[in-house]
């Protein structure tokens, strides 16, 4: 096949985020979005995994720092230098400010290279035409990923002659929102050296972590163990940490020398403007600025969460516990009519249509258990969280006197505390790794092994 020929199946397949139920609610809410005065009535985005808890804080350093940006009078004397033609590998103080964030958003314990971060207009623009093989996990161990799960999912594809080139895990989890522990992260490290294959590690929720256990890094693990460094890569990005998706800055980080050389060949086509580069390197730099972000994103973060769960717990919903990211993992099994995914998409849509929240089920992440759907606080304010609030409340009321009713208990199962929590993804429902650039599944949020 020809290179032309797999671009075209990369934009002409069915399987394009935007023909996916996720984009449904996005379409349900464009058509009726949601405002407090204008159109109390509308459709409430949950929909969208956005930081926009800290904006006050970037916008109060915007303000006081006028020459950040060549579109100012104090700013307006680097235009020129700004404005012509960079090479591919970047702005020197936009990669060490980059470095310096990703260090600090891990706890200052490990160091980074600016010379081998990789830049890209977003960390979606990173495709390939791959097959992508699911390492099978189940509520039978809380969704653990383990040592056998993934010997399991290898020797399958060996048996069917497919040729494994690397395992692709999230850390922290998306849609779960916990993370990985140390344990864990040196096992995944260890079955990835004795095979001899690569780890891509997405990492682009790193600084949403909010409560215990802290976050670790693949880069950490790969402080205190024997492995070939060349085998491991991070994903990462200012899109989820910093609440900047518009900003389209996506990051790979490799140990390995041709990535790095390839990567920066290939970033010329997907460049970070200049102008952003600019801005962002003045912004990342400034000690001071990045240290109070994090911490006051870390608090804002734990406190929306602990408000939205504690509200969903009065009628009795539970959530996957979790420490990190910027939504829940809510429960919903038990409003089932009928346990099955046709199931949980007729519950979807009475969310959407008639709750007016888009929410995203779990079946568009592909989860293996009907009846989980993902919901995101992080992107609204605290007015709108109560009042989708106060609607899941009516409604859950309302289907619990119907099926009290008709002679049906509702029970919500309680899930017991588990950190390492992951989704297993059905192959015959995600095939190719393409999405769309605001895709919930910008990248894999489960481990996969990942072959050619």
């Amino acid at each position: 096949m020809s290179q032309q020929q797999l671009l075209s199946k990369i934009a002409t397949n069915d399987k394009h985020g935007e023909n996916s139920p996720y984009f449904d609610g996005w379409k349900a809410y464009d058509r009726n979005p949601f405002h407090s005065t204008k159109n109390p009535q509308g459709v409430i985005q949950m929909g969208l995994a956005e930081n926009q808890l800290c904006f006050d804080l970037i916008e109060e350093w915007i303000r006081n720092n006028p020459k950040a940006s060549i579109c100012t009078p104090e700013g307006v004397h680097m235009f020129r230098d700004i404005a012509n033609f960079q090479d591919y590998h970047g702005l020197p103080q936009f990669r060490k400010g980059v470095a310096n964030f990703m260090s600090k958003a891990r706890g200052g314990r490990v160091k980074y290279d600016p010379e081998r971060i990789l830049m890209s207009g977003g960390a979606t623009g990173w495709r390939t035409g791959v097959q992508l093989v699911p390492v099978h996990c189940d509520s039978s161990n809380n969704f653990k990923v383990t040592r056998e799960s993934l010997e399991e999912a290898y020797d399958n594809a060996k048996k069917n002659s497919v040729n494994v080139k690397g395992l692709i895990i999230t850390n922290p989890s998306n849609p779960l929102g916990t993370t990985l522990d140390k344990e864990t992260l040196k096992s995944l490290v260890s079955f990835i050296n004795e095979k001899n294959i690569h780890l891509v590690c997405d990492e682009i929720y790193a600084a949403t972590v909010f409560s215990t256990p802290k976050f670790v890094s693949v880069s950490e693990v790969m402080q205190e163990m024997e492995c070939n460094k060349e085998l491991i890569h991070i994903i990462y990005s200012l899109s989820k940490d910093m609440g900047l998706p518009g900003f389209r800055v996506g990051i790979v980080y490799s140990y390995n020398d041709d990535v790095v050389s390839c990567g920066r060949k290939m970033s010329s086509f997907g460049l970070v403007s200049s102008q952003t580069q600019h801005f962002l390197a003045s912004l990342l730099s400034d000690e001071d600025f990045v240290n109070r972000y994090l911490e006051t994103s870390k608090k804002r973060l734990a406190k929306r969460h602990r408000f939205f769960t504690k509200g969903l717990e009065t009628v009795s919903i539970t959530c996957l516990p979790s420490n990190s990211g910027l939504f829940c993992w809510m429960n919903l099994r038990g409003l089932l009519k009928e346990q099955s995914f046709e199931g949980e998409m007729k519950l979807w849509r009475v969310i959407v249509n008639e709750v007016k929240l888009n929410v995203s089920p779990g079946s568009s992440f592909n989860c293996s258990e009907s009846g989980w759907f993902r919901v995101c606080f992080a992107n609204m304010d605290d007015e709108t969280v109560e009042v989708a609030l106060k609607r899941i409340r009516a409604f859950v009321g309302r289907e619990t006197n119907n099926n009290n009713n008709n002679g049906k208990r509702v029970e919500v199962k309680r899930w017991k505390s588990n950190n390492n929590l992951r989704l297993s993804f059905n192959s015959r429902r995600f095939d190719e790794n393409v999405m769309s650039p605001h895709h919930h599944m910008m990248s894999p949020h489960s481990p996969l092994v990942r072959a050619t």
